[in-house]
């Protein structure tokens, strides 16, 4: 079984020693997006709602990189500095999905790179 690095210019460059994400047979591993804009690489402003919306931008970029929408998710990890923030970031993760929804965990974390709000990882199926 090959590996191959999925990368994009459309989304925000690496900040580490890590890929974008990581094709292994049928499966995509993709590291976790904050809310970084990619053309500046800064943070967006605007609170929880901007920065889930950016996270799941980013998230689409990455994604079509790989030929992959929402609709091949398989699992997804949702990292939130505020689990007070559930509530508005299930309803704007739930709008990008239809059909099966991926299997989904939701962790509140002590501090997020950058300060961000939220961090989003997934694992992608290329499979028919």
């Amino acid at each position: 079984m090959s590996i191959e690095k999925i990368a994009t210019t459309a989304a925000p460059a690496a900040i580490g020693p890590y890929s974008q994400g990581v094709q292994a047979g049928d499966y995509l591993f993709f590291s976790g997006q904050i809310p970084l804009d990619p053309k500046t690489g800064e943070m967006v402003s605007g609170g929880i709602e901007a920065q889930t919306r950016q996270v799941l931008a980013n998230m689409e970029e990455v994604l079509a990189a790989a030929g992959l929408d929402f609709g091949k998710v398989v699992k997804t990890t949702i990292f939130l500095a505020d689990l007070g923030d559930f509530a508005l970031v299930n309803e704007l993760y739930g709008a990008r999905f239809s059909g099966i929804y991926p299997a989904r965990s939701t962790i509140q974390v002590a501090a997020l790179p950058k300060g961000a709000a939220i961090e989003i990882e997934w694992v992608a199926y290329r499979g028919a």
